[in-house]
C-alpha cells in the first residue's frame, strides 16, 4: 500500500487546528495525542475516567487505520499529576498488554483545556502483531 489515509480528528481541534486523529502511510500508524474530551466537547473528571475515554478514541482510530493497540509499538503519555501513574498504568496495561510497547509517561504544567488529565500519542505498525 502506498500513500496516506487519514482519519478525522473530531471533537473541538480537529479543524480549528488542522490535524487528523490518525495518519497511516503504508504499514505504519501515528496516532495524533488524544485527550478524554467528548465528542459535545466535555470532559468527565478525573484521570481515570479521561484516559479511559482517551483510549477509547485511540482504539477507533487504529481501528479506522486497519490497526489495533496489540500493533502499537510506541506510546507516550503526558499526565498533569504524575503522581496518578499507578492509575493509568494499569489502564494502559488493558489496551496495551499484549502488545508491550515502548513508552514514555511525563508530567506536564497543563494541556490544552485546564479540565485535561491526560494526553497520549500511539504509533503503531501494522502486522506486528503477528
Amino acid at each position: 500500500m502506498t500513500g496516506r489515509i487519514r482519519v478525522p480528528a473530531g471533537g473541538p481541534w480537529g479543524d480549528r487546528i488542522g490535524y487528523s486523529r490518525a495518519v497511516r502511510v503504508d504499514d505504519r500508524v501515528w496516532v495524533s495525542g488524544t485527550t478524554g474530551t467528548r465528542p459535545d466537547g466535555t470532559v468527565p473528571e478525573g484521570t481515570e475516567a479521561q484516559t479511559r475515554l482517551a483510549l477509547g478514541i485511540i482504539e477507533q482510530a487504529l481501528r479506522e487505520a486497519g490497526s489495533s493497540g496489540d500493533e502499537a509499538v510506541r506510546v507516550r503519555v503526558f499526565a498533569t499529576d504524575i503522581d496518578e501513574w499507578e492509575a493509568i498504568g494499569a489502564i494502559l496495561v488493558e489496551h496495551f498488554g499484549r502488545a508491550k510497547p515502548a513508552m514514555t509517561m511525563v508530567q506536564v504544567a497543563r494541556l490544552i483545556d485546564p479540565e485535561h488529565r491526560i494526553e497520549i500519542e500511539v504509533d503503531a505498525v501494522i502486522g506486528s502483531a503477528r
